[in-house]
């Protein structure tokens, strides 16, 4: 028996054998593998859309690799989140109880939780896409099944979005996130299904980069979130700055689950840097960690420039106990109103009567009680829930509506699909439901929906699956309570001309330290008219020495990197920033002058006498022959002019003698 492998086909061919076999009058079925999932919150209808958001945050687990690992903690409850949720359902609640949008077809819905994993976002992702949540029927069901889901709202963040796109991009599910900024998400050929109600970080970055120069700071330090959010955020603000003259003296990265020596690390380079503003481009969590670090080394009197992922954030400024980030400026959507979302999201008491577990929850962490039911070791040590506690002293990050853009734009992603479902339904009085739904055409109806919400906001999306970028410029000043008020002070705008995208209230800052004079951050001072730049070797284009021009070079603008030659009939005044034609006496006291006017008597006097000459002797033949009228006038004139330069010379010497003593009077005066 010859030892060649088979081919390729051969094996297939076998595989299919040894499936017909086995098949063979029994139903083809499938089997579960690995840990089931539920839904955190759901609800029945006719067309069901999907919700991924970090619910919780997922606790660090050092694994022995012994034995099987054990399924993924998540701990502490993330109010925002679950407000994000309630946007989710206050929308497809509107749109139900709406007779002009899909009129007879109700919205349900299935939330899970991601914990903010990559990992399992995934998984439960692949749960909506084909449902693997504990079911009351038989283990054994059939294969094949429709989708669970038309459309899926998330993730949280840009490297959870990734992950889930990756996924359900290859089978033209659409996903729409109000989270996920980085640029690179928008990219088709790798992320075809991913749509997005956020503006994409490509314009914040470089929104960002010209805030930084707008304020003069060309020498600042860096610091990211080690993820796709901040590693592809920086990278555009990096870009960005370079071409607008700006030089970064650091640029560092860190995650929330690096140990305390890297975080240490970056307190090290920031303590030994001489550039007062840093750009910090981190999410919210990630940044609670550092300031945490920086809390501890009393890091004050930076100036911090914010992405959105935490300028905004009111659980960092509420750790923000040593007034560190006091002053920090940075960008945010700008802020939006949708009618009764404020009090949906508020009216608690509609879930004290909900059994399900994440309710139980949210009640438990809200008002910090426990229900008799609770099996928490803490629960000795906390009051009693009665299901009928209020908002009224609560005090907590939740009934802050600081995040009602966020909000807005979950609202606006749900209606999406509210609209492209509408016209595949050819949706007038009533909906044509038996028209055959796939993920594929409601995401190319989708891309080309174009709508008004109820509050007057265009909704659309272009080619690459992104809103239009629109920001305002946020700026932390404390107030006398202590607490810090999030002031907007400016707007950026993508879509105008680029000399008036940025629009700020420049009286209405306070930086760093309760500061009203905008901080100073450069290597080098700029050079003044009358010197040039010379590079620092070995350092960044903003490090620098001023050298000042050589004798007939000027240089008449601020950091001149060369100065010019002025011409020949001119010279460089004393200040080497403007070229001089004057005219220049000389002195009786100098040679020169002394010289010139000997000369000018000497000449005089020998006109002189021989014009006594002829004149003595006008009757010779030889004066005749040489005219002697001629002669007498030519000798005459020549004299008066003479006299004429002697007297102007002294003159013009006088008067500069005059000038050098009104300097000299006027100089100590001053």
């Amino acid at each position: 028996m010859s030892t060649q492998r088979w081919p390729e086909w051969g094996w297939a061919l076998l595989q299919l054998l040894l499936v017909v076999s086995f098949s063979q009058g029994e139903e083809l079925v499938c089997q579960q593998r690995g840990d089931q999932e539920n839904p955190e919150l759901s609800k029945d209808g006719d067309i069901i859309l999907g919700g991924i958001f970090n619910f919780h945050s997922w606790k660090v687990r050092q694994d022995t690799y012994t034995h099987k690992p054990l399924p993924m903690e998540c701990t502490s409850l993330n109010f925002r989140q679950f407000q994000c949720a309630q946007a989710m359902i206050f929308a497809l609640e509107e749109i139900n109880n709406s007779t002009d949008l899909l009129p007879g077809i109700s919205l349900g819905y299935k939330m899970y939780d991601s914990c903010g994993s990559a990992a399992r976002s995934v998984k439960v992702a692949l749960a909506l896409a084909n449902g693997n949540e504990v079911v009351s029927s038989p283990i054994k069901a059939p294969c094949t099944r429709p989708g669970q889901v038309q459309a899926i709202m998330g993730g949280s963040s840009s490297s959870t979005s990734m992950a889930i796109a990756d996924v359900v991009g290859p089978f033209h599910f659409p996903l729409i996130s109000a989270f996920a900024t980085c640029a690179c998400l928008s990219d088709k050929t790798k992320y075809p299904s991913f749509l997005r109600t956020v503006p994409s970080d490509y314009y914040q970055s470089r929104a960002l980069a010209q805030l930084v120069k707008h304020f003069g700071w060309t020498w600042v330090g860096a610091i990211r979130t080690n993820d796709d959010y901040g590693n592809n955020g920086m990278a555009t603000f990096t870009e960005t700055a370079q071409q607008l003259g700006i030089c970064l003296e650091y640029s560092v990265s860190f995650f929330r689950t690096d140990s305390s020596n890297k975080i240490k690390n970056v307190i090290d380079i920031i303590k030994a840097s001489t550039s007062k503003v840093i750009v910090a481009f981190v999410l919210a969590i990630d940044m609670v960690v550092l300031l945490q670090a920086l809390s501890q080394h009393n890091l004050t009197g930076y100036q911090w420039v914010g992405s959105e992922g935490w300028i905004i954030d009111t659980r960092t400024a509420e750790m923000d106990t040593h007034h560190i980030l006091d002053g920090a400026i940075g960008l945010f959507i700008p802020k939006a109103h949708v009618s009764s979302m404020r009090e949906f999201i508020l009216d608690v008491k509609t879930f004290n009567s909900s059994s399900n577990k994440l309710f139980t929850e949210f009640w438990e962490t809200l008002f910090n009680c426990k229900f008799k039911q609770s099996n928490s070791s803490s629960a000795e040590n906390q009051r009693e829930c009665t299901g009928h506690e209020d908002l009224t002293g609560v005090q907590n990050s939740f009934p802050d509506m600081s995040l009602m853009p966020t909000y807005n734009n979950i609202y606006k992603g749900v209606y999406a699909v509210a609209h492209a479902l509408h016209i595949i339904f050819g949706c007038n009085k009533t909906c044509n439901y038996k028209v055959q739904m796939d993920p594929l055409t409601i995401l190319q109806h989708i891309r080309k929906i174009h709508f008004k919400t109820k509050e007057g906001d265009e909704v659309f999306f272009n080619e690459k699956g992104d809103l239009p970028a629109k920001y305002e410029i946020i700026n932390w000043q404390p107030t006398e309570k202590g607490i810090v008020d999030f002031v907007t002070v400016g707007l950026y705008d993508a879509s105008l001309p680029a000399d008036k995208q940025l629009s700020l209230q420049r009286q209405y800052f306070i930086w760093t330290q309760n500061s009203k004079e905008v901080p100073v951050s450069v290597c080098s001072e700029n050079c003044p008219p009358g010197t040039r730049k010379v590079l620092q070797k070995g350092k960044p284009v903003c490090c620098y020495d001023c050298i000042r021009c050589a004798e007939g070079e000027i240089s008449n603008m601020t950091d001149s990197i060369t100065c010019e030659r002025c011409h020949l009939e001119s010279w460089s005044n004393e200040r080497k920033d403007s070229c001089v034609k004057e005219a220049e006496f000389l002195s009786y006291e100098e040679i020169m002058g002394t010289l010139l006017t000997a000369a000018a008597l000497f000449g005089t006097c020998m006109t002189a006498v021989v014009a006594a000459i002829f004149f003595t002797h006008r009757t010779t033949p030889i004066v005749r022959a040489n005219n002697s009228e001629l002669s007498f006038l030519l000798l005459f004139s020549l004299n008066v002019v003479i006299e004429y330069l002697i007297e102007s010379y002294q003159d013009a010497s006088d008067d500069d003698d005059d000038d050098d003593d009104d300097d000299d009077e006027e100089g100590k005066e001053n």
